[in-house]
């Protein structure tokens, strides 16, 4: 039987896998590459710069996000056309960018799978309605399935966590790992390290600039509140490590949260605002404490040390290696192609 054939269709906003920041590149390079190894045939849609051990397809050499002179609307159409232009030559698409490639899913007879990262907005809806019964979708997390829409699985994201060093004996500062902006709670964490005299670091990038100007910058005193912009691995794994706590203190409704699950596989417990995935992703008291707003993220810092850390480490290698997610889509294109009347392909 011919081997099972993928186009792997990733964002262009970051590189596949990202240098930093960039959770959607992230995840299409660790399926991509579990799938890989797995000996089925997959042609990864992504920039050129993009590092694969896939076929690599692209035309837009750069992300977006990294040169200004690249008009991303110009780019994200010849990139979302040119995979399906190429449509007769897979099995499957899976389209990991969002809502748009949708819009071409009724021109091809290629099934279209889209795993779902999150709506960034209920306006874009619509599109995921009125292609509801001609495409197939994952949800990244139960909490993030709209009731207007049909799923085919939910698949919680992976990762290797091999790569991920588990420490025991950590230093003693808090962590803020994520996007500076107000839906990510950066100030509130802040305000914990400040109640709880620890030392915060914060890492990521700064997605809003007045929020950042206004509400972090002025606490910033390279001391007590140090920021110290993206970071990549091994570094991430390291500053993951040996954190007393991940502070997670979320203002939305988050689909995952990859941070949350890597600091965990490190051994490094998280407290977080029970919103959203959160109590899919944290065992509460057991891999860190699901608060309801900062004054129980405080109370919760002064309890932290009873976490085990190696229960933190063990709910990761049980529930969310990229091992398991990978067997998991591959169960959903078996079922695809099945339900297609494709069955033959492996």
């Amino acid at each position: 039987m011919d081997r099972l054939r993928i186009a792997m269709l990733a964002s262009i906003s970051w590189r596949v896998p990202p240098r930093h920041y960039g959770p959607w590149e992230w995840v299409t390079s660790l399926l991509t590459e579990g799938l890989v190894a797995r000996g089925v045939d997959v042609t990864l849609f992504a920039t050129g710069n993009s590092k694969t051990a896939a076929k690599l397809h692209s035309v837009c050499p750069h992300p977006y996000s990294e040169d200004p002179e690249i008009d991303a609307k110009v780019c994200e159409c010849l990139h979302i056309s040119e995979v399906f232009e190429h449509a007769d030559e897979f099995d499957i698409i899976h389209n990991q960018f969002d809502f748009l490639p949708l819009t071409y899913s009724g021109l091809v007879r290629t099934p279209l799978l889209t795993t779902i990262h999150g709506f960034s907005s209920p306006k874009i809806l619509p599109v995921y309605e009125k292609y509801n019964h001609r495409s197939h979708y994952v949800s990244i997390s139960d909490a993030d399935r709209n009731p207007n829409l049909d799923y085919i699985a939910t698949i919680y994201h992976g990762i290797p966590v091999e790569d991920y060093p588990f420490c025991d004996d950590p230093d003693d500062y808090l962590l803020f790992l994520g996007r500076i902006h107000p839906d990510k709670g950066t100030h509130d964490a802040i305000e914990v390290a400040q109640r709880t005299g620890l030392p915060l670091i914060i890492a990521g990038i700064v997605q809003d600039e007045d929020y950042f100007n206004e509400m972090v910058a002025p606490y910033i005193d390279g001391d007590q509140i140090r920021y110290i912009g993206p970071v990549g691995m091994p570094e991430k794994g390291e500053l993951l490590g040996h954190a007393r706590a991940l502070l997670h203190l979320i203002n939305f409704d988050e689909p995952f949260g990859l941070s949350v699950v890597e600091a965990m596989a490190c051994g490094t417990p998280v407290i977080a605002i029970d919103r959203g995935s959160m109590p899919e992703l944290i065992r509460d008291t057991k891999t860190g404490f699901l608060v309801a707003n900062t004054d129980k993220a405080v109370d919760s810092v002064s309890r932290i040390d009873r976490i085990d850390r190696n229960a933190c480490r063990a709910w990761v290698e049980e529930r969310f290696t990229r091992e398991r997610m990978v067997k998991e889509y591959l169960q959903v294109y078996e079922m695809i192609l099945n339900q297609e009347g494709m069955h033959g392909k492996s």
